[in-house]
């Protein structure tokens, strides 16, 4: 069996190259459609499967396709990628002190025979407080610019996160634990 990664995050890479698979990666280029009236974990889940979908027309049919995607909600909202650095600035001064969530929704598709897993992992997030000036300083690295919320919590991130309560994999961006035993369970992947 062929995996593939349905994503050319450097970050999902890292991760699942840590479980010691042998995958290639393939990046998928979907207009990600978004149904407002879906929650949260809706939203992450259809985009995975979108990104997988995508993906599984472009490869072998000896292959299981692994997508992904992250969100994060604070008070009931969904905060993508900053447009701008005022975006980003306003999002970071947001989340300030406060609990958000991160979903990350999680397709696997094995084409041999059809059969599709689709799921997701939420972990709580409590920013520190932080000042204006702290603010504008972490905008200056660049971190946040491409970063659900505004923030990366392996990276200069970190300093601005008080506590997590779940899977910290799921905040970088693929729930690691939850994966392994979706391949485990449904696929027959023996991981360890």
């Amino acid at each position: 069996m062929n995996i593939v990664l349905a994503s050319a995050s450097p970050r999902r890479k890292e991760l699942l190259f840590n479980l010691n698979l042998n995958f290639e990666i393939m990046k998928s280029d979907i207009d990600e459609f978004v149904n407002e009236k879906d929650t949260p974990e809706s939203v992450a889940m259809s985009l995975s499967f979108q990104k997988a979908i995508d993906i599984a027309n472009k490869t072998s049919r000896n292959s299981i396709v692994i997508g992904a995607d992250t969100i994060v909600v604070f008070d009931g909202k969904i905060l993508g990628k900053p447009k701008d650095e005022q975006d980003a600035f306003n999002t970071l001064k947001q989340l300030s002190g406060k609990y958000h969530k991160v979903i990350t929704g999680i397709c696997t598709l094995r084409l041999s025979d059809n059969k599709k897993i689709v799921d997701y992992e939420v972990t709580k997030v409590k920013m520190r407080e932080f000042s204006e000036d702290e603010i504008k300083r972490y905008i200056k690295t660049a971190e946040p610019m491409d970063k659900a919320g505004s923030y990366g919590i392996q990276g200069y991130g970190s300093l601005l996160v008080e506590k997590i309560d779940g899977d910290y994999s799921n905040v970088v961006g693929l729930p690691v634990s939850k994966l392994g035993q979706i391949l485990y369970r449904h696929f027959d992947v023996n991981i360890i």
